[in-house]
């Protein structure tokens, strides 16, 4: 596992961080080519359903300038205990230093420590891949091209059928 850049240390998100959670994820989606502009609204609407089984924050001189979501997501095939990794933001600023990487394994490791059958993330095979995720075939999401969404099982487990998030992801 690759260190936290020596000035941020990572914890969990405390209920006096929301406002700056949005912020962070805010300047980190504002330039993404992929990005409909509502992450922070999708992590807003876990939050309020409950459904934030763990957020994380890294912080450097008394600022948040990372934040991780993961929460429920089921299968068609009916496989319980599975997570979605998302969203992922580290400010503009300091992308590029670790923070991203350690945010995502200390994630998974919370994830493993609950007892989670695995992980399920829609994104970039090659940045993801570094962390064990891959596509499978038999694995789909609406209107998503099947390599972006990939698996990380934590056992022998593996789901088949439709990755169904939580419902904030698609209200608003």
């Amino acid at each position: 596992m690759e260190p936290t850049p020596a000035d941020a240390a990572l914890r969990p998100e405390r209920p006096d961080d929301a406002a700056a959670i949005t912020r962070v994820t805010k300047l980190a989606f504002r330039d993404h080519p992929h990005s409909r502009q509502t992450e922070q609204d999708i992590i807003e609407r876990l939050r309020r359903a409950g459904a934030l089984t763990v957020s994380l924050v890294a912080e450097a001189a008394g600022q948040i300038v990372g934040h991780i979501a993961f929460s429920p997501v089921a299968f068609s095939d009916g496989s319980a205990g599975w997570y979605a990794l998302g969203p992922v933001s580290v400010v503009p600023a300091r992308q590029g230093q670790g923070i991203g990487r350690a945010l995502i394994d200390e994630g998974l490791a919370a994830l493993r420590a609950r007892g989670a059958a695995g992980c399920v993330v829609v994104g970039e095979p090659a940045l993801y891949g570094r962390f064990g995720f891959r596509s499978h075939p038999d694995v789909t999401m609406g209107g998503v091209p099947r390599r972006y969404v990939q698996l990380l099982a934590f056992g022998s487990q593996r789901p088949t059928g439709q990755v169904l998030h939580h419902d904030a992801f698609e209200a608003g």
